[in-house]
């Protein structure tokens, strides 16, 4: 059999391979598979074309700081401070009258801190009538009960005017009220269980069922046995009543005196200790439930019943023969800041602490004039 040779000049044929085949057709494969895909998406929308608006004109008043061509945003309304003189004639409840001229924000706290005035001079609320004019010139302070610097009251069953003032005297550790007369507007216990303290905050005559006298004093303050006697309990009801002692006297009636909310209490005193009248038996705190730096002073007799400090101790009244002529001159000031119109019908009237004239509603505050003490 003869053998096939390739023809002079001419490349030998090679046998195909299927593997060029299998590479071409996957790459198309590919490719189309691409092609396919591509069309499915949908076609990206527009670019959306933003106006350019032009800067809005400034409006600004003379001497203010405005940049020109830069839009500003709102100014908030300064803020009252200051003094304020509210002036409200009696139809209801206190606290709805104080509620009505200082609003929701200050009026609770302002009716609790005059009604501690107030129950000085009359029963709260029973001896209050419809069309009795009340006076305040307060400041209030974020956090804190407003500062009262003014009360006074038009009372229809008393038939008089009471006026209390806010006054430092020299030399003393705190303001308290006093009368133009220079009377304190506290009655002071005799014997005493602190000698120093900012106001009585509590008395069991003043409504709220309170079985003792709240003393608002700094935490420290030196707390001084009532009369000679034995310590009969320690820290009983800590959660309630915090550091706490009781003294029971050592010679008839036998009364007990309770002291709640103490600082800490040295282990040396333990029940059994003897005490004297006038020894400093601890220091006033803030424990247990107590929501500022206070001393409770409860007195109780041989039976438990609950007895009241003022009526069983001597009281008196200072009087600040010295400090008259600073008083005189700052009861004065305080005068001139008030206004005594308000409508005939029951309305709130606020107005800053000024020698102004009121008008109906509520009038921007304004700061005291200078030389008066907001403090």
């Amino acid at each position: 059999m003869a053998v096939k040779m390739p023809v002079l000049g001419q490349p030998a044929r090679r046998k195909s391979s299927g593997f060029g085949w299998v590479l071409f057709l996957g790459l198309a494969f590919a490719a189309g598979g691409y092609l396919w895909h591509r069309r499915q998406r949908p076609a990206p929308s527009p670019v959306a074309q933003v106006p350019v608006v032009a800067p809005a004109p400034v409006i600004s008043a003379p001497g203010s700081t405005a940049v020109p061509g830069l839009a500003q945003a709102p100014v908030a309304p300064p803020v009252q401070t200051g003094p304020r003189f509210l002036s409200v004639r009696i139809d209801g409840p206190l606290e709805a009258a104080l509620v009505a001229g200082a609003g929701n924000e200050t009026g609770p706290a302002l009716t609790q801190v005059v009604k501690r005035v107030l129950v000085w001079w009359i029963t709260v609320p029973g001896d209050l009538r419809k069309g009795d004019l009340l006076e305040v010139v307060y400041e209030p302070q974020p956090g804190q009960e407003p500062l009262v610097s003014v009360v006074r009251l038009q009372s229809a069953k008393a038939g008089r005017t009471f006026e209390a003032y806010r006054f430092k005297p020299a030399g003393s550790q705190f303001a308290r009220f006093y009368g133009p007369d220079g009377d304190d507007l506290e009655l002071r216990l005799d014997p005493s269980p602190l000698d120093s303290w900012e106001q009585i905050t509590s008395l069991l005559k003043d409504g709220r069922k309170h079985k003792g006298v709240d003393f608002k004093a700094p935490v420290g303050t030196p707390v001084k046995a009532t009369f000679d006697g034995t310590i009969t309990r320690k820290n009983w009801f800590f959660r309630g009543n915090g550091n706490s002692l009781e003294v029971t006297s050592s010679g008839p009636p036998h009364m007990k005196a309770i002291f709640l909310h103490l600082s800490e209490l040295p282990r040396t005193l333990t029940i059994g200790t003897k005490v004297k009248k006038g020894e400093v038996i601890a220091h006033s705190g803030n424990s247990g439930h107590s929501f500022a730096p206070h001393l409770h002073y409860q007195l109780m007799s041989p039976s438990d019943r609950v007895l009241d400090p003022f009526d069983v101790h001597a009281t008196q009244k200072v009087n600040l023969a010295a400090d008259r002529p600073a008083l005189t001159e700052q009861v004065a000031k305080w005068r001139s800041m008030m206004t005594t119109r308000v409508a005939a019908t029951p309305s709130p009237a606020v107005v800053p602490a000024t020698t102004t004239t009121p008008t109906a509603g509520v009038v921007p505050g304004a700061t005291a004039p200078a030389g008066v003490p907001t403090r």
